[in-house]
């Protein structure tokens, strides 16, 4: 019987590159060569062999339709769609997930130190580490977070640490995000959605859970609360029903048990940041914001916003609310930082990276910018501040217009880019039209930060470019997502619990379960403003 894998090498374009990428299921990259499937994915591989396309197709098709249903969407040109979940989850084994695992924590360990000592001392500058520049001209360094900082220390209570596979099947970092990362609701919601759908699956593989990580956040958000809040008031700060991420938003409330807010539904008295209830005022202790930096205090940043409320950076300043993540994080997320953070790393841990970066050109440096503008044709450049795969150029495939057109914007301004070499990431087998068939995926780790140890979600978000051939996952840009099954090491615990245990001891939540279909709640006035606000933030998934 042909199975739907028949001919999963029978597009050369998938290998038009100098480099072939590397397939996570299969062994081999050549049209005619059998199939040799890896050791983790035998089950995987074994179970779809023997199902129909037809069978296939309707349990993807049923799934589709409980996502839009239910409220797992995302917007794409202005259309909101199921959040795509292929069929094939991405499998990791223990000793691959135990470098991720190790490589995130130390990353968001170095950043962690950075971003205290740059809004503090500033010894990575003195020391010669940073340039003062790197950090002045960060679109995303706000002086008026100096000196806030959460009762326990941490700034990155939350991080979603991008990473890859090159064409050698090594990982590498892609990118940062520890402003306010987004996508891990899909991660909950694919991975019940894949258990009902391809039950069979799991009979023989042993995968660790991922249910555990709302009650990890709602324990380092306790733990971050001001001094004397034994039972803080935690809240998630939503822009509104109009963002792209509010499923997440209201998923993540509803599964720490805590109030789902919006800018007016606060306002500050007396330096103490207090929440609008049937009952009267109530204090608020942490905010775990999902606004950004600009939008969230009109008196310190844009005076236009309808998101925040106006004295939140006063009263954290005063110590009596945190705000999670912290405001001014975003400097750690320019990719011009991204190039520094290896030597970061040494220079606060004294340890090497674990996680290599992609090689990047720093195009401040006159000669990289001239090698730079004399290679366009073969690299990817991006934005320092971009999210979401918007802005990149990618070089093969540019037109000459568009290179002659970058050339200009380089030169006209070198910090605002990077340049990489095109990396082949690593392909997972994905349904399609005519059968499974190779597409490029990366992968974002969550890790939760309470001060005390810091846990990586043992998998994390796998993003799909579903299109033949192209490189950009991101949701935004049409890209989808798979289950990512990191399998459990009988032999050994896994790196993150290695750590000293969570401060605070947080009850069991209810079996997580994707929410019932209702609909979203009527906002008290339509103003075009807000929504539009509201729209702009949290588009990088």
């Amino acid at each position: 019987m042909e199975t739907s894998f028949a001919g999963y090498w029978s597009r050369p374009s998938q290998r038009s590159h100098s480099r072939s990428p590397w397939d996570e299921m299969f062994d081999g990259d050549a049209a005619g060569t059998p199939l040799a499937t890896r050791d983790p994915y035998r089950t995987i591989h074994r179970a779809l062999s023997q199902m129909s396309a037809e069978d296939l197709r309707g349990r993807v098709e049923a799934l589709a339709g409980a996502y839009l249903t239910q409220g797992v969407t995302f917007d794409f040109a202005g259309e909101e769609r199921p959040f795509p979940l292929d069929v094939v989850p991405r499998v990791i084994a223990p000793g691959e997930w135990r470098e991720v695992d190790l490589g995130v924590a130390q990353r968001v360990r170095a950043l962690e130190a950075f971003l205290d000592d740059i809004y503090g001392a500033r010894r990575c500058v003195s020391d010669g580490v940073v340039p003062a520049r790197l950090i002045a001209s960060s679109s995303h360094f706000h002086r008026q977070a100096a000196g806030i900082v959460a009762a326990n220390g941490v700034r990155i209570q939350v991080a979603g640490i991008d990473v890859i596979r090159d064409e050698s099947g090594s990982w590498r970092v892609l990118e940062d995000n520890v402003r306010v990362p987004s996508g891990v609701s899909y991660v909950l919601a694919n991975r019940r959605a894949l258990a009902q759908m391809l039950p069979e699956m799991f009979q023989d593989m042993r995968v660790l859970p991922v249910m555990d990580y709302p009650n990890r956040l709602l324990g380092a958000l306790r733990a971050a609360a001001p001094h004397g809040a034994d039972d803080p008031t935690i809240v998630v700060l939503t822009p509104g029903v109009f963002n792209s991420a509010y499923y997440e938003h209201t998923l993540l409330a509803r599964l720490m048990g805590v109030e789902l807010v919006e800018g007016r539904d606060l306002f500050c008295s007396g330096g103490r940041v207090w929440m609008h209830t049937t009952a009267g005022p109530r204090r608020v202790d942490v905010i775990y914001r999902r606004v950004d930096d600009e939008f969230l205090d009109p008196q310190q940043f844009r005076p236009d916003s309808m998101l925040g409320a106006a004295g939140i950076m006063n009263a954290a300043r005063l110590g009596n609310v945190t705000l999670a993540n912290a405001i001014g994080n975003g400097v750690a997320d320019d990719k011009l930082v991204y190039t520094y953070v290896p030597d970061l790393i040494r220079y606060y841990l004294h340890e090497d990276p674990i996680l290599p970066n992609v090689d990047t050109w720093r195009l401040e440096d006159p000669d990289a910018l001239a090698e730079v503008l004399d290679r366009l044709d073969e690299l990817v450049v991006k934005p320092v501040d971009g999210s979401g795969g918007k802005g990149l150029i990618m070089g093969p495939a540019a037109s000459r217009a568009e290179l002659d057109a970058a050339r200009q914007t380089l030169a006209a301004d070198p910090r605002g880019w990077i340049a990489q070499p095109v990396v082949q990431l690593s392909t997972i087998p994905t349904l399609v039209d005519d059968g499974f068939r190779p597409r490029h995926a990366d992968l974002r780790p969550f890790a939760v930060n309470d001060g005390e140890q810091i846990w990586v979600l043992p998998g994390g978000l796998t993003r799909v470019a579903l299109p033949e051939g192209q490189l950009v996952v991101n949701s935004s840009q049409g890209g989808g997502s798979k289950d990512t099954w990191v399998l459990e090491d009988p032999a050994a615990p896994r790196a993150s619990v290695l750590a000293a245990p969570a401060r605070v001891a947080i009850p069991p939540l209810i079996e997580f379960s994707v929410p019932e279909p209702a609909p979203l709640p009527v906002p008290l006035f339509d103003d075009p403003q807000q929504q539009q606000q509201q729209q702009q933030q949290e588009a990088s998934c």
